[in-house]
C-alpha cells in the first residue's frame, strides 16, 4: 500500500478468476462423467488452469481509501492529544482542498497541509518542540479549518449575498499569506528558534472574527499560556486573543 496525503492506495483483487474457474469447472461438469474420479480430476485441474489464466487477465485495481488515524506516542498525554487534533484538522484541510476548485486557493490549501504534516513529524520526532507550536496546533490550524469549511460550504451552495462573497474573497486574496505562515512556523521548528509570525496570521484571525468563528473558551485558556512563537513582540503590534 502506497499513502498519498491522508489516504493511502489499496489494491483489491478482481472476483473475476474465481468466476472463471467455477464456470470452468461447472462447464467440465457438463461434458464429463463427472461421478468418475478422473473426471472430477480433470475438472478440477481446468478449473486451476483457468483460474490461473484469470489472475493474469484481470490484475487488481488500485482504489484511494483514508488512512488509518496514526497512534501518537510521545510518553506525553497533552502532546498526544494535540498531535491527534492536529492531524485531524490537516486530514479536514485535505478533503476540504480536493472540493474547492479555486486553483489559486487549492494551491494554498496545499502548503498548508504539506507544512502542518511536516510541523505534525517533527513534533513527533521531538516532543520537547511542542511548546513552540501548542498555539498553532490549537487556535491558528483549528481556525483555518473552520474559515477554510465556511469557504467550502458557500462554494457548495452558490452563496451570492454580499457578506459571503466578501468573505470569500478575503479567503481567496489572504490564503497565501495565511499558507507562508504556516511554512514560517516549520522553518522556526528546523532552526530551533521562536519565530514570531503572528503578522502573517492576524488575517486569518481577522477573518474569523469577523464572521464569529473564533472559539472564545479557548482564546481564553491560551491568553495565559504567556508569551509564544505567535504572539508579538513588544515593539511591534499586539495580537490579543
Amino acid at each position: 500500500m502506497q499513502q498519498t496525503g491522508n489516504k493511502i492506495e489499496k489494491k483489491i483483487p478482481s472476483a473475476l478468476p474465481i468466476y472463471l474457474a467455477a464456470g470452468a469447472f461447472l462447464l467440465c461438469a457438463l461434458v464429463l462423467p463427472i461421478y468418475s474420479l478422473w473426471a472430477l480430476i480433470v475438472s478440477a485441474i481446468v478449473a486451476v488452469c483457468a483460474y490461473g489464466l484469470g489472475k493474469k487477465l484481470f490484475l487488481p485495481r488500485t482504489v484511494l481509501v483514508d488512512a488509518p488515524a496514526p497512534v501518537y506516542a510521545t510518553g506525553q498525554q497533552d502532546v498526544d492529544e494535540m498531535l491527534r487534533q492536529a492531524q485531524q484538522g490537516l486530514d479536514t484541510i485535505a478533503k476540504l482542498n480536493a472540493a474547492i476548485e479555486h486553483p489559486g486557493l487549492s494551491a494554498a490549501m496545499t502548503r498548508m497541509e504539506k507544512a502542518g504534516r511536516a510541523i505534525v513529524a517533527q513534533v513527533v520526532q521531538t516532543p520537547a518542540k511542542a511548546k513552540n507550536v501548542r498555539r498553532f496546533t490549537t487556535y491558528y490550524l483549528p481556525t483555518a479549518v473552520k474559515v477554510l469549511s465556511a469557504y467550502a460550504q458557500m462554494d457548495a451552495l452558490g452563496a451570492q449575498g454580499e457578506n459571503a462573497q466578501a468573505l470569500m474573497a478575503q479567503v481567496e486574496q489572504n490564503a497565501g499569506t495565511i499558507a507562508t505562515a504556516f511554512e514560517s512556523q516549520l522553518d522556526a521548528l528546523f532552526s530551533g528558534e521562536m519565530m514570531d509570525v503572528s503578522t502573517d496570521l492576524k488575517v486569518l484571525d481577522g477573518i474569523a472574527r469577523g464572521e464569529g468563528l473564533v472559539d472564545e473558551g479557548l482564546k481564553t485558556q491560551l491568553s495565559g499560556m504567556g508569551a509564544g512563537p505567535f504572539e508579538e513582540k513588544s515593539q511591534g503590534p499586539n495580537l490579543t486573543l
